[in-house]
């Protein structure tokens, strides 16, 4: 998705917290995306909204939960695509799989840093 972070205040996640970012999610068209941090619970979870990008709207929360050997993540996003009709079909055609490749990528990645033998 060419994501990445353009400003960031390298403190540790608060509420509150502005954090800007480069992303290329369609055809390699560079856009702006801005999120804000609005909730934080320490070793609990924390949501990050969209406040100005390729959304309508933007609300992703994480979860992280203490299991035998680790930490299970679970991501719950709720999202909608601007331009009405158009839109829907745009998030039915693509964005919807996009999203689900993005999170798959993700997990992958995730894996691979923390569970690597």
């Amino acid at each position: 998705m060419g994501f990445q972070i353009t400003d960031f205040d390298n403190r540790n996640m608060y509420a509150g917290q502005i954090i800007q970012y480069k992303v290329s999610p369609l055809f390699g068209i560079k856009l702006s995306w801005v999120t804000e941090i609005t909730i934080v619970k320490e070793n609990e979870y924390f949501i990050d909204e969209q406040r100005f990008g390729p959304y309508a709207m933007w609300h992703h929360k994480h979860f992280f939960e203490p299991v035998e050997n680790g930490v299970k993540m679970t991501d719950i996003v709720h999202y909608a695509i601007p331009f009405g009709f158009i839109g829907r079909i745009a998030n039915a055609l693509i964005v919807k799989n996009k999203i689900k490749e993005i999170f798959e990528y993700r997990e992958q990645i995730v894996n691979q840093i923390f569970n690597a033998k």
